[in-house]
């Protein structure tokens, strides 16, 4: 049945991503749900990374739909013709401080083409977790804004409880010593909603004196507190896997839904060539990838993908090539351009003809599709939510190597809650990585975490089945008390 609003239109809702990979690519996937739902889309981007967008995909490929429409606003930053991640702490402070001017000027913009019968008057915002001066232009224009996290529920706790324990003194960290005296491994038994969760765990930022990771703080802090003035707070995951986290939340912020795994959903919709040939990857994706995997053993290939912003030292990237060409076993190898702290990407000439027969280095590709190849054995990964949930899904086990963020939560909790993952320390070694793999691969810990991640996968599935999944559930009460609420 179509969706109408009050007015007899269809509802309009304005989706405004943190201008980074991992943002765009989850936010954009509950548009398309929404929109096979039967609403009107407005997705807004900056300025850079619509132009990287165009780059990666083609001039046209955001041309989008009638009733799926994209818009930019610029982020504040200098002008700037790279293809690179921005550096994520100046983004947060400059989209924060320059982003609610333009941003509001769009929606009045919405507003004029609406009056013109050109486009739905607007019924609903959402918003990034990390854009919320969106809640000052929602309670000026008096238009509902779900604020949606693209990480986890329990990852975002940890961004509340890290803040409460900034504010009593407890963290950052005094002293560079405390890196290494094992007081990083100090649990930390009184986080209402967390289980063993050690000092190291919490996100990245609440670890060191760095003045970035200061400023990160504050600014968590900050989104957090905006957020408590939304209408509703929208998780991708489903609350069978994260009870205890959500528990907690819902005592803390508006009502909470959890709708996910997002990608579950969106592969229930029925196909539709236009809406599906919307992408959001800002490196081109190299369809050799999928080719390659054809022609390997099921379960045999490591799939290794550090994400959009982790960026390696030239020893550890050297590191991981030994550990990974020592270990025997065939690997896909996804190297941004961009992945070495500031010099270009060089493997020795040793390395790769060591593994000329059985890897295959890519600068991007479809990480869905690789990870559900029957190819794919076991993903090394930095443990992003994208991927841990994708990962999962795909019943693929992973060795988690966090790097930044709320990839140290992730990490622990697939490895010590969930029992998907194994932790690679942060000092990457060879003979670590060797070993690690080849315990990801064989052996009777890959028996325990491919049981474990198949445990997952099928209550994952069993969330999103209309009609009386959670999570689908989750979605009919988000649409009808939120977004499309008739005053």
């Amino acid at each position: 049945m179509e969706l109408v609003t009050r007015g007899g239109s269809k509802p309009h809702a304005v989706m405004i991503p943190f201008p980074i990979q991992s943002h765009i690519s989850s936010l954009i996937k509950l548009s398309k749900v929404l929109h096979s739902r039967g609403f009107h889309i407005t997705y807004v981007n900056t300025e850079y990374n619509h132009r990287r967008l165009l780059n990666s995909r083609g001039p046209q490929a955001l041309d989008g739909l009638s009733d799926f429409r994209f818009e930019t606003i610029p982020d504040g930053l200098p002008p700037s013709d790279g293809d690179a991640t921005q550096h994520p702490p100046s983004l947060c402070e400059s989209t924060a401080q320059n982003c609610l001017l333009p941003f509001t000027k769009l929606l009045q913009k919405l507003h004029e083409s609406a009056s013109k019968g050109l486009v739905p008057p607007v019924t609903c915002l959402i918003s990034d977790m990390a854009m919320t001066f969106t809640v000052k232009a929602a309670q000026e224009t008096k238009i509902p804004l779900a604020i949606y996290s693209p990480i986890n529920a329990v990852s975002y706790l940890g961004l509340w409880h890290g803040c409460a324990l900034h504010e009593k003194g407890f963290i950052p960290l005094k002293e560079e010593s405390y890196l290494t005296c094992g007081h990083l491994d100090a649990e930390l038994n009184r986080l209402s909603g967390m289980k063993n969760i050690r000092l190291r765990d919490l996100p990245s930022f609440f670890m060191t004196q760095d003045p970035d990771d200061l400023f990160m703080i504050n600014m968590a802090r900050n989104n957090l507190k905006n957020a408590q003035a939304a209408q509703a707070m929208i998780f991708n995951t489903f609350s069978e896997l994260e009870s205890d986290a959500l528990n907690t939340l819902s005592s803390i912020f508006p009502p909470i839904y959890t709708i996910g795994p997002i990608h579950l959903l969106l592969s229930e919709i029925q196909p539709n060539p236009q809406l599906d040939s919307i992408g959001s990857n800002l490196w081109k994706e190299e369809t050799t990838c999928i080719n390659w995997l054809e022609s390997k053993k099921p379960k045999s290939v490591v799939y290794v993908n550090f994400g959009s912003i982790t960026i390696l030292s030239p020893e550890q990237l050297y590191e991981f090539a030994w550990g990974l060409a020592n270990s025997k076993k065939p690997f896909l190898w996804i190297i941004r351009p961009d992945l070495v702290n500031g010099r270009s990407v060089i493997l020795s000439p040793e390395f790769l003809s060591e593994t000329k027969e059985r890897g295959l280095i890519a600068s991007w590709c479809e990480q869905e599709k690789v990870l559900n190849h029957p190819s794919i054995g076991g993903f090394l990964t930095h443990c992003g939510w994208n991927s841990i949930i994708e990962s999962m899904c795909a019943r693929v086990p992973m060795a988690c190597w966090p790097f930044y963020g709320d990839q140290q939560t992730n990490s622990r909790y697939a490895c010590a809650e969930w029992g998907i993952g194994i932790e690679i320390d942060n000092e990457v070694k060879r003979e670590v990585v060797e070993k690690i793999v080849n315990e990801l691969m064989e052996g009777e810990k890959a028996k325990e975490m491919r049981n474990k991640v198949l445990h997952w996968k099928k209550i994952a599935e069993e969330a999103i089945i209309a009609p009386a999944g959670s999570s689908n559930v989750n979605l009919e009460k988000l649409i009808s008390q939120v977004l499309v609420h008739k005053k």
